[in-house]
């Protein structure tokens, strides 16, 4: 604990962008929850984590995004399936149809070499 009149006490709160409405709102809490019976009567420090806790943590957010990006795969894997599978079909159908002609060029105007006579 700093001592009330130290400038460390202003520095420490302005290095850590703490505020003196929050320490007060703090203290309010835990007289509160003293008074029922459950507050500590101090502030009491969180507990750190343990080296296997924050490890573990990191894996399951890894986890999480590998998955979502699984999941984004093989979206893009079923997309393209499905697009080889109409081209397959167009090739096919494009093989067995003949197509009609659309030029309204009559076909005694045209030689041999496709060019207008």
């Amino acid at each position: 604990m700093l001592p009330p009149g130290d400038g460390s006490r202003g520095s420490l709160l302005r290095r850590e962008g703490l505020r003196r409405n929050h320490i007060s709102e703090w203290r309010k809490t835990d007289e509160i929850l003293n008074a029922q019976g459950s507050g500590t009567g101090k502030f009491v420090k969180q507990p750190k984590r343990s080296v296997e806790r924050i490890e573990n943590d990191r894996l399951i957010a890894r986890n999480k995004k590998l998955e979502a990006e699984l999941a984004r795969t093989r979206l893009a894997l079923e997309v393209t399936g499905k697009a080889h599978a109409l081209l397959e079909l167009l090739a096919e159908s494009a093989d067995t149809e003949v197509l009609p002609r659309t030029s309204s060029w009559s076909s005694d105007r045209v030689d041999g070499r496709g060019v207008l006579s």
